[in-house]
């Protein structure tokens, strides 16, 4: 599935694992007036291409955005994407396919065999798992604000902003993700791209729980040396979820900065 919008230069947003470009549904009507703004889902993900070959890895899942690109006839384009989103978002520009690049806590920032991505992946299946064990119930727990701010705790400062159909809505979106143990097991780490291939932001969620700002947010920068650097205030590891105003005002700096550098 695609979230498409707006008008003008291409801004694509890509999600984080386990998400669906339903992430997106209050950040694109805040960019559309400003860009032809596109959010899909990407492969293996619940309403994006199956993965064809098994396991997936986290080229597959690039090499399929690439092929949404090529289909939409866009050579580059503005780039943000969280999480993994982040991390594919700064492969495309590797390859020489962004314009900018708003990085939002994006994945592959770790050590080899590290503490911290052991951590942040048993974090994301206890989400899972918990997701599996109450989706029956959910409809009724929902309903409770406080309920939906501790059901996203790990993803969410404040939970209890999401609307109980939303978070039916993301609770299927993980349950239907094919590919969570293959990218879990690969464990790509990002090598670094020092100078940035193009403009890239950093913007790190200062309340991620998932990958937290001291450990990995540090590493991104030591990674990527040219990025400039955000920390985004009361928001956690999926800050669209707590601020979309915040995102897209984010965003919108960082795609501003094109004309800028080019001046």
């Amino acid at each position: 599935m695609v979230l498409r919008q707006g008008s003008g230069e291409p801004l694509v947003l890509l999600h984080g694992i386990l998400g669906s470009e339903r992430m997106w549904s209050h950040v694109v009507p805040l960019l559309a007036g400003h860009y032809d703004v596109i959010a899909p889902t990407m492969l293996g993900h619940r309403g994006g291409r199956p993965a064809a070959a098994r396991p997936a890895r986290l080229e597959h899942v690039v090499a399929d955005a690439q092929r949404l690109l090529d289909g939409l006839g866009l050579e580059t384009v503005h780039l943000a994407g969280n999480s993994l989103g982040g991390q594919v978002a700064l492969e495309l520009a590797r390859l020489g396919r962004a314009r900018t690049v708003c990085a939002l806590s994006p994945s592959g920032t770790w050590q080899a065999g590290s503490e911290d991505h052991r951590r942040a992946t048993e974090v994301l299946r206890a989400t899972v798992r918990a997701a599996r064990r109450s989706r029956r119930v959910l409809p009724l727990l929902v309903r409770s604000g406080r309920f939906r701010r501790w059901a996203l705790r790990d993803t969410a400062a404040h939970g209890e902003r999401v609307s109980p159909a939303e978070l039916l809505g993301l609770t299927d979106d993980l349950l239907g993700c094919t590919v969570v143990e293959d990218l879990f097991d690969e464990a790509t780490r990002l090598a670094p791209l020092d100078p940035p291939p193009c403009p890239i932001t950093l913007a790190w969620a200062g309340r991620d729980c998932v990958f937290p700002v001291e450990i990995n947010g540090a590493r991104a920068r030591e990674l990527i040396g040219g990025a400039r650097w955000i920390v985004l205030g009361d928001v956690g590891h999926v800050p669209m979820l707590d601020d979309p105003q915040l995102v897209a005002q984010t965003i919108l700096t960082v795609t501003a900065t094109e004309s800028h550098d080019n001046d």
